[in-house]
């Protein structure tokens, strides 16, 4: 069984997913990418999360490939660009994300950065989207601790669902000030690039403790980041090789030591930090 852990609403979800960044740009890799979002469906991967911005639209077409079917199984994930955040535009690219996803809700719509519109109004337009049936939850992505307590501060602000952030190993920043504030205030944070996109994979510390575990450096990654409370992870992988390795890391129990190892190499935030975003 996947491990799972709890929105706001009460709702649960696993805490590892699928992750959708840099598919759907190039279509000779539209069928592969599609066949490992099933295969990590097959696995309890049942979260996927997507954006209107990613392959100007064609991963949520690839993902719409890979759900066909299935999309009772799914906790779908989309986001909305800032510039298409007021109360009239979320409400269009929201309708332009189910079209190319073929279905009829989105599960939880996030606002992908803050831009120029006010959070009231990106509010109100995602309340008139739950209201209208096209969304089930929203929340949002690259908020820092402050952007999250103005958001609370507004009306209807404290129904956001989660934060999706940049978080892994070598981004550790987060634990700092931003992953305590959500976890008191019971906001789960989304984890984007969790395995670094691969940049981290070749550290002698990862390699000694993937070792010890018997699994990949990845998949240690992966577990570093879901050892801490209220925390998802959504690797990008398109081969079954690479779904598969990040499967194992939610049966991967990291030790107190192994966690020393990694603290040493990847040292945790000494100071709040600025929130880091690719």
């Amino acid at each position: 069984m996947m491990k799972q852990t709890a929105l706001p609403s009460g709702e649960m979800v696993p805490v590892l997913g699928q992750g959708t960044w840099f598919m759907g740009e190039d279509r000779r890799q539209f069928y592969q990418e599609a066949d490992a979002l099933r295969l990590g469906l097959d696995l309890g991967m049942s979260l996927i999360d997507t954006a209107e911005m990613y392959g100007n639209g064609g991963a949520e077409e690839v993902v719409a490939e890979a759900i066909e079917h299935r999309r009772d199984e799914v906790f779908l994930v989309s986001k909305v660009l800032p510039s298409n955040a007021s109360r009239r535009g979320a409400a269009l690219a929201c309708e332009r994300s189910l079209k190319r996803l073929k279905c009829e809700t989105i599960d939880l719509y996030l606002l992908h950065w803050r831009g120029g519109y006010a959070l009231e109004e990106t509010v109100a337009g995602f309340e008139d989207l739950i209201k209208a049936g096209k969304i089930r939850h929203w929340g949002v992505s690259n908020f820092d601790t402050e952007d999250m307590e103005e958001l609370q501060a507004i009306d209807g602000g404290k129904a956001v669902s989660t934060n999706q952030v940049l978080y892994n190993l070598s981004r550790r920043g987060v634990e700092f000030e931003l992953l305590p504030w959500c976890q008191e205030h019971k906001i789960p944070i989304m984890a984007y690039s969790p395995i670094e996109q691969g940049r981290m994979l070749n550290h002698p510390a990862l390699a000694r403790v993937a070792k010890e575990c018997g699994a990949t450096p990845a998949a240690v990654a992966l577990a570093f980041v879901l050892s801490h409370d209220g925390v998802i992870a959504i690797p990008k992988s398109s081969t079954s090789k690479h779904i598969r390795e990040n499967r194992r890391a939610v049966d991967v129990k990291l030790t107190a030591d192994q966690l020393a190892v990694l603290d040493e190499a990847f040292p945790p935030p000494r100071r709040k930090r600025p929130l880091e975003m690719l």
